[in-house]
């Protein structure tokens, strides 16, 4: 299996777009602010380039591991020790009959979702407890993650 790095981009690029979304002041971006005690003054000073380069970065670096969870086939890969070349013939006949079982937005979007309740909620949860932070903070910021892994698994998985 080949990786798609335009996939993984896109993916990458999406949690972008649904952060301007859910971070906007009508959305959630004020209960953010009251919650991580943020102001607008912290915020004029901030490198918006450096930050938003650096979201994809550590984004695109997520879709690596979206993928693997998302796409199945990746662990049929893994069991043949990752060298297709190497395998036995019933590799290549299960290759051939299930190469595209499941590659659609809504599976990757599916395991996505989990992905980010039973990973990135705890998460975030466990570091807001010693960070002292509200449960609207847990709530915002995991829900915005939690929607950012839907729509990348979607992606990532959709696209062949």
């Amino acid at each position: 299996m080949e990786i798609n790095f335009l996939a993984l981009l896109l993916a990458a690029l999406s949690t972008l777009v649904v952060g301007f979304i859910w971070y906007n002041p009508k959305v959630f971006g004020g209960i953010w602010m009251r919650e991580s005690g943020t102001t607008e003054e912290k915020m004029k000073g901030a490198n918006m380039i450096m930050i938003f380069g650096l979201s994809v970065v550590y984004a695109f670096l997520i879709s690596f591991l979206l993928q693997m969870l998302t796409i199945h086939q990746f662990g049929a890969l893994g069991m043949v020790g990752g060298d297709p070349t190497a395998a036995k013939p019933s590799y290549a006949a299960f290759m051939a009959d299930y190469g595209d079982a499941f590659r659609t937005f809504k599976h990757g979007a599916l395991h996505g979702c989990l992905t980010g309740i039973f990973l990135v909620f705890p998460l975030i949860g466990t570091n807001a407890l010693y960070e002292r932070r509200s449960f609207k903070y847990v709530m915002v910021t995991s829900g915005f993650w939690i929607v950012c892994f839907t729509i990348m698994g979607g992606i990532i998985c959709a696209m062949k």
